[in-house]
């Protein structure tokens, strides 16, 4: 495999063991002079200039006074992991287990990480015969760890409606709303498409935490393992927030199940409402810790209320007119009497009688209405097909 990578994509793989995610310094030296110079940079084999270090700190927004070298100290951050690089023996790695690095310069790289700029992944590690599919066939649903038996059956019901949507649910592989989020998915999914997508905070070498190791190796082979680090990376709480933005950059929706007042959950959505993706939560019994965090994403604004997967599809953005959500919950429901009325009709339409007349001033009394608005009342309800004057008085039209 690693003979016909080409030069950019081993130094992008060099560089994702190099760098942390989100390494602003390490991802701006690659973005501005190439993944090539960057690793011959911090491997010491080339020396960045003044220019590169202006158009650098240009780039970042940074300081450049010569008061502080930012460059420089990262240098001196890789420097211990320098001499560790083997990106071929990664990329083998990854070869054996009929994995791929996806780059911006394939043809596979998602647009949608583009959206993180400077903090977009160098590239990703990934397991699985599907392509990654694109930002409206993504749908993230994460929660907490400690799920509820009440989260669990939110979540079971919402991944399932929305692969039968043509959806893949996105999630980041733990316990709790995450592993019930995947397991629902791909007991609704087919061969057509990945019906679930993790994202590790690890190497997808890796199968963390342990006690979902056989859910992981499923979705290895039905759905994707994605993570921007090498195989053999270890988890670190740093790698798990990171890999927190990238599930939310992925995915056309986020939406929280539950989550705790304080929760990696809450830090997905954050990333979501930043990059203007839509953000949906499910709320819970305010007496719950585990549906706190749901409850401040609503309050704040951060989040949009949704209770299943058509919700969450409307939040996304239904596939052309086709009702969903509330909306189309409203259009199948059936037709009442009294949608549309006004209040002072609806009293009139409640005290008319069924089977026999009556008049209008005792409908005034049983009504709590002047005769006269009785009286407007009934002319308006008798176009309307509701209401019947006879010889002795009105009566409710039966329906």
């Amino acid at each position: 495999m690693t003979a016909s990578v080409p030069e950019t994509s081993r130094a992008r793989a060099a560089l994702s063991r190099l760098f942390e995610p989100s390494d602003t310094v390490g991802l701006g030296l690659a973005a501005v002079v190439g993944p090539v110079d960057a690793l011959r940079i911090a491997r010491g084999d080339l020396t960045a200039g003044r220019e590169v270090r202006t158009s650098l700190y240009e780039l970042l927004g940074m300081d450049g006074d010569g008061r502080r070298d930012h460059l420089q100290e990262g240098l001196d951050r890789w420097a211990p992991r320098v001499p560790d690089l083997a990106p071929d023996r990664d990329l083998a790695t990854l070869g054996r287990l009929s994995g791929r690095l996806v780059t911006p310069e394939s043809g596979e790289w998602p647009a949608a990480l583009d959206d993180l700029q400077s903090a977009a992944p160098l590239c990703l590690w990934v397991r699985g015969v599907h392509a990654v599919p694109p930002l409206d066939r993504l749908a993230a649903v994460v929660g907490s760890r400690d799920s509820t038996s009440y989260g669990a059956s939110v979540t079971a019901e919402m991944a399932s409606g929305l692969v039968l949507r043509g959806y893949s649910v996105v999630s980041g592989g733990a316990y709790g709303i995450d592993a019930q989020a995947h397991r629902a998915a791909l007991a609704s999914g087919d061969d057509d498409q990945p019906p679930t997508v993790a994202i590790l905070a690890c190497g997808v070498d890796r199968y963390y935490p342990a006690g979902n190791e056989e859910l992981l190796r499923v979705i290895a082979s039905r759905g994707l393992l994605i993570s921007e680090v090498p195989p053999g990376s270890s988890p670190t709480r740093w790698r798990f927030l990171q890999r927190n933005r990238v599930i939310a950059a992925l995915s056309g929706v986020t939406v929280v199940v539950e989550a705790r007042w304080r929760s990696g959950a809450l830090n997905t959505a954050h990333h979501a409402a930043g990059l203007g993706r839509p953000v949906g939560a499910v709320p819970g019994s305010v007496h719950s810790a585990n549906s706190a965090g749901c409850h401040r994403l609503l309050r704040d604004g951060t989040a949009v209320c949704v209770t299943d997967a058509a919700d969450v599809a409307e939040l996304a953005g239904p596939i052309g007119s086709v009702p969903t959500g509330d909306r189309l919950r409203e259009a199948t429901a059936p037709v009442r009497d009294q949608d549309g009325l006004t209040i002072p009709d609806l009293l009139v339409l409640d005290a008319l009688p069924v089977r026999s007349s009556t008049t209008v001033d005792k409908l005034a009394v049983v009504a709590g209405l002047a005769p006269r608005e009785v009286l407007s009342g009934l002319a308006r309800l008798e176009l309307a097909g509701l209401a019947i004057r006879t010889s002795e008085g009105w009566l409710r039209q039966k329906g």
